[in-house]
């Protein structure tokens, strides 16, 4: 497979630019600087023989690996999104190399004292020996999502290295503002032209997901009244107190730290006020359907019976839907999944089948014509400071790519 240090040269230099989404802006790509990523990407599509490459007002890639077989078989493409999360800075990464990784603790030298350490992040048992790159501990790394960019652009180049590979018609595709859910907003499906894709955006190798959260964000805003506090007996109202009502009335448990698997949750985020103003932000997460609609009825209705006590309208709410879960989607072409699955299987891979809890590009794809399962990318701990990937997953990422480039021709 394609040279190991290739590799690594490849996506250093992906997450050394800064690619921060901003989910203030109302521009696509929401920030500037994603430009430089997206621009580096079409030249290197170009240079290693990609065919049709194009990029959008909008900073949308897509490129071509044309078919090298004669007879008729499905369109497939590769999705990855090249922007990282506004939640910490992706500015001046400094990655760390450790090669032949023996098990131990890792110094993160950008910060003092801090560390990963295995007993804390047990998954790192899983690649003693493999060389893992991690952060100085000042930056996250941004293997969400430019490990998926670097295993898809390895695996064309390795495909049109290898002839004697014999594939169909491949498309690939790299998005922007994927981290504030608008990664497939202006995505041109029919343009795409493929029967179904692949997003390489999750995480422990072996990953293969195809189904996910239903998601909504909700704003609530509370009204106060300020007035001197010396003279505020019967006129004053603080919002951060009614806020904090709002808060405590949420099922306390029903948080991201208290949940896994398929249970759903409300999740404040972000949290801004004074006497007279108060803004609350949540996510609102749920697999199953009807409990995520009940999760939006829950806020409204709390919403309502606040203003009731207050005797006046000083709470709002305004919800609104980001994706749906893609598995009623995927399910009526499981075949897609099933090939995902052989392949991984092929590099010798143990498939883990399991819901997202999260969201990616596919989920939106799906609803929008194109059925995308989730593949591993190899990273963990995504969005901060204690992100790291094995070079080792990334290999078998690319590995399972060809794989299923393989498959899809031989059926």
């Amino acid at each position: 497979m394609i040279d190991k240090q290739k590799l690594i040269d490849r996506f250093i230099g992906y997450v050394t630019t800064d690619t921060e989404s901003d989910p203030k802006s109302d521009t696509t790509p929401s920030t500037a600087k994603q430009w430089d990523l997206a621009n580096a990407l079409v030249t290197e599509l170009k240079e290693i023989g990609m065919k049709d490459v194009t990029i959008d007002e909008n900073a949308y890639i897509m490129a071509t690996l044309p078919s090298n077989i004669e007879k008729d078989v499905p369109v497939i493409g590769f999705i990855s999104h090249f922007d990282t999360t506004p939640d910490f800075t992706g500015a001046n990464v400094k990655p760390q190399i450790i090669e032949n990784y023996d098990g131990g603790v890792i110094e993160l030298k950008g910060v003092e004292g801090l560390a990963l350490d295995p007993n804390e992040f047990e998954s790192l048992s899983l690649y003693k020996g493999n060389t893992l790159i991690t952060t100085d501990g000042t930056t996250l790394l941004g293997a969400d999502d430019k490990a998926g960019i670097a295993e898809i652009i390895s695996a064309m180049e390795y495909l049109i290295q290898h002839p004697e590979i014999k594939h169909g018609k491949i498309r690939v595709g790299f998005t922007p503002d994927e981290e504030i859910g608008r990664g497939a907003h202006k995505f041109d499906v029919d343009k795409f032209g493929a029967n179904w894709a692949y997003t390489m955006d999750g995480s422990t190798i072996g990953e293969l997901e195809y189904e996910n959260f239903n998601a909504a964000g909700a704003v609530v805003t509370i009204k106060g009244k300020i007035v001197h506090p010396g003279y505020a007996k019967g006129k004053m109202v603080n919002s951060m107190y009614i806020a904090t009502d709002f808060i405590n009335s949420l099922p306390r448990l029903e948080t991201p730290e208290h949940t896994e698997d398929r249970q759903g949750f409300f999740h404040l985020h972000n949290m801004k006020g004074d006497v007279d103003h108060t803004e609350l932000e949540y996510i609102i997460r749920d697999h199953d359907k009807t409990q995520f609609e009940a999760r939006k009825e829950m806020m409204q209705k709390l919403t309502n019976e606040l203003n009731s006590q207050l005797g006046e309208e000083r709470v709002s709410v305004e919800i609104k839907d980001q994706y749906f879960n893609m598995r009623e989607k995927i399910e009526p072409v499981m075949h897609i999944v099933d090939i995902a699955e052989e392949a991984m299987k092929q590099a010798n891979v143990t498939p883990i089948i399991r819901p997202i809890r999260g969201g990616t590009d596919g989920s939106q794809l799906s609803y929008m014509g194109l059925p995308c399962p989730n593949i591993f990318a190899g990273g963990h701990n995504f969005h901060g400071r204690y992100e790291y990937v094995p070079v080792e997953s990334m290999q078998k990422a690319i590995e399972v790519i060809v794989n299923i480039a393989q498959l899809v021709a031989s059926k």
